[in-house]
């Protein structure tokens, strides 16, 4: 045994070296790689261990899969994390921070306010205030920004520290805050942790950065109405939202994202375009859908049905309806029956439907409505269903989040061996609906359960973790670049999901495909097997689409509303010079649709120049002008929405162009 020198007072005596390593852990970084530390080291030590650049972005870390603070003290071995500005992690902890110096200043401003919860959100964070009798506006943002900045600029240090229930209770009651109260009362006594910078204390499970001072710049964006805890029943909030950055330069860089992103809004577009309405009569997020939205959507429909038919799916249809049993045994009523529309009661005693939440449940009692053997699988059933589900209304958002919506739903019945290359095909045929929609940055993720929280799943461990490989493996087989994210699968099975940047760089989901061998057991399932015994089908569910609202929608603000032109419901119109020359307008309009060009007349006594600006707004691809010399010359003047102008053409030059244009974003499938 080696052996160190150590000199007391009592003089020099040997210690066992084993006995001085003891206090030494190992730290494995994302690489691999392990590093001894001493035990006690903080993350931000271990960062300067690795090299001072890294120490100097450090702004937080996890550690066994904990979100923890830069300075948090490491006692045991295990796998750490380090998040910088550059990872999502590192900026949900910068934002998460910027509440607390937000709620801070709304103190100073606002003395008597109540805080309840700051959460960091998707580009920066909220915090609901119960303001009492006072209360904020755009006015006050300014102020708001002022305060907090100058409470960031003293770079108070971020410190998480335990208290126990008794304590926190004891704190919050003599603030009167009844909201924190009602949080600590949920909570385990020797898990409550505050956290304090500068004068100000919260309720905080942690996940800061290190200082206040990283924070340079920060926004007030918005104010909303938010129920405490998302209940209706309970009182209103404000929840003020901003966002902040470690520079200026990248505030000024979003603010003028937002504003593109303003330009580009759905709902704003949408209007413009004539393309959906609600109405409150009809009630909230229950979309109408205009003729020319029609039109769109029903182009959508038909250009998934032309390659689900290449693919071998049968088109099936299922009512609005179903008793409440079928969600019963699906599981879904378990799931979310508390949070959806209220079963309807028929006149005969007990007897209970709902408004259908999901398809998949009607789709197994298809499946189920005739006997099957190994030689009649895969069995690929598809449909266009409304689907209804009860958002709560501060949560409903243009088209994006509705109460009713139409899922382009399928559901692939097939043996164990078939999984892999169905899997696959479903894989190739979302990227062809990507790719023909210009849908062409995005990143696959695998969807697959949170092992310590078994309670919001349902099924055999193993059956999970032969879906979740499956998953796994055709993702790397189809060569698709993908991240596995804990905690995201359906309460029935992991899934793979397309996650779709757009023209703005903002991520979105876009198509879910997942395995399912759980509702094939709830429902009984079965298929004669070679060996003449009955075996059970694996479920795969697709949508590619998601839902058609959802997808016009992004859609919508990813192409600013210029339409590939193969989908936009009118490709061109034709422009008139004068009266006299509406004849000949009719006759190339007639041209037109001889070639299954969509186009429309615009026939007004208004100057070309009007009508162009119109048909701009419209986003119109091509206006059509017609006057003497096209009328003497059997051609058409074209111009390119934006501007590009193609000078006078045949109208079978332009008939060419445009299926030139179709093509090279239309592939087939």
């Amino acid at each position: 045994m080696y052996t160190i020198l150590c000199a007391l007072p009592q003089g020099v005596i040997f210690v066992p070296l084993l006995s001085y390593i003891k206090g030494m852990i190992k730290i494995t970084l994302p690489d691999g790689s392990i590093k001894e530390h001493e035990n006690g080291v903080t993350p931000m030590e271990v960062a300067k261990g690795i090299s001072e650049g890294l120490a100097r972005n450090v702004i937080s870390a996890s550690f066994n899969n904990v979100t923890i603070e830069s300075t948090t003290p490491l006692t045991e071995d295990g796998g750490l994390i380090l998040y910088t500005w550059k990872d999502s992690e590192g900026k949900k902890a910068f934002w998460h921070s910027t509440s607390h110096v937000v709620a801070q200043a709304l103190e100073e401003l606002y003395p008597g306010i109540k805080l309840t919860i700051g959460p960091a959100i998707e580009n920066g964070f909220y915090y609901d205030v119960d303001f009492g009798e006072q209360s904020i506006s755009e006015k006050d943002f300014p102020a708001i920004e002022k305060k907090a900045l100058e409470i960031a600029r003293g770079k108070h240090d971020y410190k998480m520290r335990s208290v126990t229930k008794a304590e926190a209770l004891s704190y919050y009651k003599a603030q009167d805050n009844q909201y924190k109260v009602e949080l600590i009362e949920n909570l385990e006594d020797g898990t409550i942790t505050f956290c304090d910078h500068s004068t100000f204390t919260d309720l905080c499970r942690g996940g800061h950065i290190p200082n206040t001072g990283i924070i340079k710049a920060i926004k007030v964006l918005s104010v909303a109405g938010a129920y405490w805890r998302g209940d209706e029943n309970n009182k209103q909030l404000t929840r003020v939202y901003g966002t902040s950055f470690p520079k200026q330069k990248e505030l000024t860089e979003y603010l003028e994202l937002l504003e593109e992103a303003k330009k580009r809004d759905h709902r704003k577009l949408g209007k413009e375009l004539e393309l959906f309405t609600f109405s409150k009569k009809v009630g909230q997020g229950l979309p109408l859908w205009l003729p020319k939205g029609a039109a769109l959507r029903e182009r959508l429909e038909q250009f998934l049905k032309k390659a689900q038919k290449k693919a071998g799916y049968e088109m099936v249809v299922t009512p609005h309806i179903g008793q409440k049993e079928l969600y019963v045994t699906s599981g879904h009523y378990a799931k979310y029956g508390e949070d959806s529309f209220q079963p309807i009661h028929t006149p005969k005693d007990e007897e209970e439907f709902l408004l259908k939440p999901m398809n998949c449940p009607h789709h197994c009692e298809i499946y189920n409505s005739s006997p099957f053997s190994y030689k009649d699988l895969p069995i690929r059933y598809a449909e266009f269903g409304t689907v209804y589900r009860y958002e709560q209304s501060g949560e409903l958002h243009g088209l994006t989040r509705v109460r009713g919506f139409t899922q382009d739903d399928a559901h692939i019945f097939c043996t164990p061996d078939q999984l892999n290359d169905e899997f696959k095909k479903v894989i190739d045929l979302s990227l062809y609906v990507l790719g023909s929609l210009g849908f062409e940055n995005f990143t696959a993720q695998v969807s697959v359960r949170d092992l310590e929280k078994p309670e919001k799943y349902i099924g055999d461990t193993d059956n999970w973790e032969k879906a979740e490989q499956a998953i796994i493996n055709a993702a790397e087989e189809k060569g698709l670049n993908f991240v596995v994210e804990t905690g995201e699968a359906a309460f029935y099975g992991p899934k793979l999901d397309f996650m779709v940047k757009d023209a703005l760089g903002r991520q979105w989901q876009l198509g879910t495909i997942q395995v399912d061998y759980n509702l094939p057991e709830r429902f009984d399932l079965t298929y004669k097997g070679s060996d003449n015994e009955l075996h059970r089908p694996v479920m795969i569910h697709r949508a590619p689409f998601g839902s058609m609202e959802r997808f016009v929608a992004l859609l919508l603000e990813h192409t600013g509303g210029n339409f590939p032109l193969w989908l936009i419901p009118t490709q061109a119109i034709v422009l008139p010079v004068s009266e006299k020359h509406e004849k000949y307008a009719e006759k190339v309009l007639n041209s037109l649709e001889n070639h299954e060009i969509r186009a429309l007349i615009d026939n007004r006594n208004e100057t070309v120049g009007k009508k162009i600006r119109e048909a701009e707004l419209k986003k119109i691809p091509f206006m059509l002008i017609v006057g003497e010399q096209e009328e003497a010359a059997e051609t058409i003047a074209v111009r390119r929405h934006g501007g590009e102008d193609f000078g006078s053409i045949s109208l079978s030059k332009f008939s060419d162009l445009v299926s030139t244009e179709i093509n090279s974003t239309l592939k087939s499938f």
